[in-house]
């Protein structure tokens, strides 16, 4: 069958093909179908129901161009993946989200998936979000964006920025530089993110203040953190003991965000990750979220998609097999 999409402006259409089609080369090659432009309009052509799918990913690509989107495969393999969910209804949601914050070369910051935008709203509407995912899934830099909205409209005094220091093949002993040298490397992904939304010399200037503190994690013991905006980055790598200690830190007026990837949990010695057992003692409990995305929300290469995935099913073979991947 064949069916035609009527487009308002030619911009949208080359906004909407890509590069050398590629935009398009993605659906197709998804679908099953031939798809092509005809001066205002698409025509795609093959069976009904791949036809059918086809034109729904279309039509929300097209809401993304009117959003002023720039549309890239990534874009394309979110868009496919929530059609095949079923929830293509709910594009408008992520489109319509408020701006987070604005980053300091000027770019706005929003969720780009239905997952994202659950985690942010999760964020702005409890005191402690833990937010667990895979990698590229925008867990540290939609928190991290948070936090520096929260600082620039004073809902809070300072950002506090920590990790746990655990080795992934590493040693900090090997490592040259004094004490904060060799930790800086484990607190780097931190810093970049700051850094993107700050600038450089901001950032500088709230860390001499002591706006913003980034820290291992054994730095806050003992401590309590009122009016601030606290985020603990690779939570999975925590002890129980570690992760208690720091959400008791929790101060009056202050917002607490855990990310992790559990399936990448670098502790030694058998003990148990903090995260993974925050997840089931935490959930249910009033003003604290659980949140989890997947590899539906990766926002980097969208290799990082097929990667993950197929990790997942080699973890899933392994756990069949009776030989779970740590």
């Amino acid at each position: 069958m064949e069916r035609l999409i009527d487009v308002g402006r030619v911009e949208q259409l080359v906004n909407l093909f890509g590069n050398f089609d590629e935009n398009i080369k993605v659906l197709e090659k998804k679908y099953g179908v031939k798809i092509t432009s005809h001066s205002d309009s698409i025509r795609l052509s093959g069976d009904e129901i791949s036809v059918s799918k086809a034109e729904r990913a279309i039509n929300c690509l097209l809401k993304m161009v009117e959003k002023g989107e720039n549309i890239t495969p990534i874009r394309v393999d979110f868009v496919i993946n929530t059609v095949e969910d079923g929830e293509d209804d709910k594009i408008s949601d992520v489109l319509d989200s408020d701006c987070i914050c604005v980053t300091a070369k000027g770019k706005p910051i929003r969720p780009k998936t239905l997952g994202q935008k659950k985690y942010v709203d999760a964020i702005a509407n409890n005191t402690v979000t833990l937010g667990i995912g895979p990698a590229g899934t925008g867990k540290t830099y939609l928190a991290v964006a948070e936090a520096v909205s929260a600082f620039r409209a004073k809902k809070v005094n300072r950002i506090i920025l920590t990790r746990p220091a655990v080795e992934a093949g590493e040693r900090l002993g090997f490592l040259p530089g004094d004490l904060q040298q060799k930790i800086d490397p484990y607190l780097r992904p931190l810093y970049d993110a700051l850094f993107d939304m700050l600038g450089a010399e901001n950032f500088q200037k709230c860390q001499e203040r002591g706006d913003i503190e980034v820290a291992p994690l054994a730095y806050m013991r003992g401590r309590t953190l009122d009016d601030s905006f606290i985020i603990l980055d690779e939570a999975q790598n925590t002890t129980n003991e570690q992760m208690k200690m720091f959400l008791t830190r929790l101060g009056f007026n202050s917002k607490a965000v855990v990310t992790g990837d559990i399936t990448q949990v670098d502790l030694t010695d058998g003990k148990t990750s903090g995260l993974k057992t925050a997840m089931k003692i935490l959930k249910g409990i009033d003003d604290i979220a659980v949140i989890t995305l997947s590899g539906k929300d990766v926002v980097r290469h969208r290799l990082v998609q097929e990667i993950i995935k197929a990790y997942e099913k080699h973890g899933g073979e392994n756990v069949r097999k009776g030989n779970n991947l740590r």
